[in-house]
């Protein structure tokens, strides 16, 4: 496996994922910035798997356990609120991650440096929600508050070190937190208990164990490429 795989499948489904909002966000505005980031997200991707080998192929004919990413990315979107803390867990950490590969020499650096400035955006819009739904209603407070728990356990995997990335990802996990408790806090809301102290479950996203619900987007994802081999249009 190498580290470019596995960022391009964590873009590659994140952006699959956030593209299932097109059309069914809660304002149209959202159905703008969600599709909006999902491009970005998709053209990272592109580039990522560009380097590993054709692009289409690993992207459509590939199986399941072939995958690379991180679990947190193949999540459902269920309501507004998961999408947001997904959003803000994997945000926080991407901006880190490409700033630092932006700063280095390596084969990725060019890529990250212009990749760092979409996902600085990517980042701004998560966080203006969290504050949003936090601070906002009784339900959306609750709702929020929920997800940011839900989803808790799928971040350890984001810091595991990634053989061949010129990044120590396990030290990027202390300015994550700070940046992703300062939202939090700023919302009303809590980091779940014992978050800052306790080991963090990780998932086994890069060994190809994924959950029940990838297997479906990745169907939905590769039904045409499979069902109409070598099509152009």
């Amino acid at each position: 496996m190498t580290a470019a795989l596995a960022l391009g499948d964590d873009a590659l489904v994140l952006a699959q994922r956030l593209g299932e909002w097109a059309g069914d966000a809660p304002v149209l505005e959202e159905d703008v910035a969600l599709t909006n980031i999902a491009l970005d997200l998709l053209g990272q991707a592109r580039t990522l798997l560009s380097l590993t080998g054709d692009e289409d192929e690993l992207a459509f004919r590939r199986e399941p356990h072939e995958f690379r990413n991180v679990q947190l990315v193949e999540r459902p979107n269920g309501d507004f609120a998961d999408t947001i803390a997904r959003q803000l867990y994997f945000s926080v950490y991407q901006e880190l991650l490409y700033a630092a590969l932006a700063d280095g020499d390596s084969d990725l650096a060019p890529l990250a440096a212009k990749a760092v400035k979409e996902v600085a955006y990517h980042r701004d819009h998560a966080e203006q929600w969290t504050l949003r739904l936090g601070d906002g209603t009784e339900e959306s407070h609750r709702r929020m508050q929920r997800a940011l728990e839900d989803l808790w356990r799928y971040t350890g995997e984001l810091f595991e070190p990634l053989e061949g990335l010129a990044v120590d990802l396990p030290a990027l996990r202390a300015p994550w937190l700070a940046r992703v408790a300062d939202t939090v806090r700023r919302a009303a809301l809590d980091l779940p208990q014992g978050a800052d102290r306790t080991p963090w479950a990780a998932g086994a996203g890069r060994q190809g164990v994924h959950t029940e619900a990838f297997g479906r987007l990745l169907a939905e994802m590769q039904y045409l490429h499979r069902a109409h081999p070598g099509a152009t249009w």
